[in-house]
């Protein structure tokens, strides 16, 4: 805060300039009885002052600038100019060239391996394996083999790119994770169920069973199935009851129409041949019948 400064305040021994305050009357009023009541209930702890400066500045800036209307902010947002964005000149961007890696022998001589397994095998069931111990795994593998299922192990990126140009394309999200292979070379679906019962580390995603996939769903319902004798036999049965009836059926009207016409012979017989006369018998009941 400025004051005015008097003339003499350039003579060093003026008492006028060394007692001089430049503030009003009522402030110096005010700054005498606030010190003079400090002094008497607050206790002296040191030297204070007589004289204390007061700050008497403007007042804050409480003007602040209204919101904008909801309708005006939409409408100032959709008319808003934006800008199109520089097109990269010509040869800025280059194509990225992936390289093209070829196949070791190892994986040539594996899908050799599977081409074979998919013609020569009717069913190959995809298992997924949930860290199965070598025990287990070892006493699974003698179970399978005492009804001709083996257990191959391929890895999955070998899986996926020999599935992706083969017509087994769908059973390419199948091999994720640990997955086993159960191969046979005849539909042995009900072996298989059997001997996963004694392995829950083993679970069953899938099956391709006579050129056809299957779910899971769909190998359970394939196992109720009866086997290929069982069907045969009641086809066979079947159809020798069909032909039997067929055969009966059409010798039963010329045997009808025999005994139709053999009555109507009797019938259109003199009346004194049935009365007794030599040399013919009487009818039978049967035969009148």
């Amino acid at each position: 805060m400025f004051f005015r400064v008097p003339s003499c305040f350039e003579r060093r021994n003026c008492n006028r300039c060394l007692t001089y305050d430049a503030r009003p009357p009522f402030q110096r009023f005010l700054t005498k009885m606030a010190a003079t009541l400090c002094g008497r209930l607050l206790p002296k702890q040191g030297w204070l002052p007589l004289t204390q400066s007061v700050r008497h500045g403007s007042k804050a800036v409480t003007r602040h600038r209204k919101p904008m209307h909801i309708l005006k902010q939409k409408l100032m947002a959709i008319t808003e100019y934006i800008p199109p964005k520089p097109a990269a000149p010509p040869g800025a961007l280059t194509p990225r060239v992936k390289p093209v890696q070829e196949e070791s022998g190892l994986v040539l001589l594996l899908k050799k391996d599977l081409q074979t397994m998919f013609q020569d095998c009717k069913m190959i069931a995809v298992i997924q394996n949930n860290a199965t111990n070598s025990e287990d795994m070892l006493l699974l593998k003698h179970r399978l083999h005492k009804h001709g299922i083996k257990i191959k192990f391929i890895p999955n990126q070998v899986m996926r790119s020999y599935l992706a140009d083969s017509p087994y394309i769908n059973m390419g999200p199948l091999f994720i994770g640990q997955t086993v292979l159960f191969v046979s070379k005849e539909p042995k679906v009900k072996e298989m169920l059997l001997s996963l019962r004694t392995s829950p580390q083993m679970v069953l995603l899938g099956a391709c069973i006579e050129k056809i996939l299957l779910s899971r769903q769909g190998v359970l319902n394939y196992a109720k199935l009866p086997s290929v004798t069982v069907v045969q036999g009641e086809l066979v049965s079947g159809l020798t009851m069909l032909t039997s009836q067929t055969a009966s059926m059409l010798q039963r009207h010329p045997a009808h129409l025999s005994l139709i016409l053999q009555q109507y012979l009797k019938q259109q017989a003199p009346a004194g041949s049935t009365n007794g006369t030599p040399g013919e018998s009487p009818p039978n009941a049967e035969e009148t019948a």
